[in-house]
């Protein structure tokens, strides 16, 4: 339900136009340094009003620790994390109280409760992804030191698809656009082609490419739990996503085996004791994704994650009230265009609760087969 995690356990709450939003986290070992500042940087990040193709809401997104942290560390008990709502505007949403907004979370909540907060999308809201990129700045904190590095970038716009390198590309390169596509070819026609949606009242899905590197090999727990399984649902969980990717993906439905398979190699290493061996083995391609039979094969985890439209437009929709009345929506409210930009630091931070509750779980597993966090 709010839990995903086995280990390093993240709980999410509050509703977008409530009094804030948050997340607890248990399960993360104690001793690791942390402050808000940790934090702040990836909130800000995912924070709206960072750009004319993103939402106007102005929320700072200012987070405070409230448990779980003493001078400066982490005691090994729950992490507690709250931000508090500052521009709720919620009568933006009355007028709606009883419309099923079209593609939104109304009619199903509504369908499932009786009952439903209309303030927004409540907790239906991508508000609530505040708790997930606070819980995933922890994550990335701990994966660092194995050395585990998670990046995401907009690889989609509409119909405009950019050439990235997922063993190459960097943060500074993600970064340099305000929609985080790191092709200079085609981010400028991006920003154009979302800026043009949004003058129409109109909106824009796209696609999310993510990669994980120097991930140990062994994370993943067949059958159920195999690590693509874990890392579909936590990203499919994310507001607005509606397709998953590892690897190859859907291409591979119409490659032959001999095409698609990864042949294996070895390659010499450094010596130094089991976990290093003087050779250790590679794929000579990636077409797997960095995951084989559900499990980490030590090769880059690579990712896609496909992004509706967003629902909100400012073009008249037919649609139906609660009480059963057609009626013409004319929507109100702050959103953006385009999602996919602000979807990257969430994306991100989903990937590394995954990993990092792999990691534990091998550890407790087999302590031996991956490296130790040093704290």
């Amino acid at each position: 339900m709010n839990t995903i995690g086995h280990l390093f356990r993240v709980t999410t709450f509050g509703e977008s136009h409530g009094g804030g939003v948050g997340v607890v986290v248990d399960g993360c070992p104690a001793r690791l340094p942390l402050s808000e500042v940790d934090l702040q940087g990836e909130l800000d990040r995912r924070r709206p009003g960072q750009s004319s193709i993103t939402t106007p809401r102005n929320e700072d997104d200012r987070c405070r620790i409230l448990s779980g942290v003493f001078e400066g560390r982490t005691l090994g008990s729950p992490i507690a994390i709250v931000v508090d709502n500052r521009e709720p505007r919620a009568d933006d949403y009355r007028p709606f109280a009883n419309v099923f907004r079209p593609s939104h979370a109304d009619y199903t909540y509504q369908a499932k409760y009786g009952f439903r907060s209309w303030q927004g999308g409540g907790r239906a809201s991508a508000r609530e992804t505040i708790g997930r990129v606070a819980a995933g700045a922890i994550a990335k904190k701990l994966l660092a030191r194995i050395g585990v590095v998670v990046l995401g970038w907009v690889d989609q716009v509409g119909a405009l698809t950019a050439t990235v390198d997922p063993t190459r590309v960097t943060l500074q390169e993600i970064e340099s656009t305000p929609v985080r596509c790191p092709d200079p070819n085609v981010a400028q026609d991006m920003i154009a082609a979302i800026e043009s949606v949004k003058n129409e009242g109109d909106s824009l899905g796209g696609i999310v490419g993510l990669v994980a590197r120097n991930v140990p090999p062994g994370l993943g727990a067949p059958v159920f739990d195999k690590l693509q399984a874990d890392l579909a649902k936590a990203l499919m969980s994310v507001p607005a996503a509606k397709g998953f990717e590892v690897g190859s993906g859907f291409r591979s439905a119409v490659m032959r085996g001999s095409e698609h398979n990864d042949l294996f190699a070895l390659e010499p290493t450094s010596p130094g004791g089991s976990l290093n061996p003087p050779m250790r083995v590679r794929t000579r391609s990636n077409r797997s994704g960095g995951i084989q039979g559900g499990i980490s094969n030590g090769e880059a985890i690579v990712l896609r994650v496909a992004f509706k439209p967003t629902a909100t437009i400012r073009k008249d929709q037919e649609t139906v009230t609660a009480d059963g009345h057609p009626t013409v929506l004319q929507a109100r409210g702050r959103h953006d265009p385009c999602v996919v930009p602000r979807a990257v630091p969430v994306c991100e931070a989903m990937v590394a609760c995954v990993l990092i509750d792999h990691y534990l779980r091998q550890r407790a597993l087999d302590p031996g087969t991956v490296p130790d966090l040093g704290l």
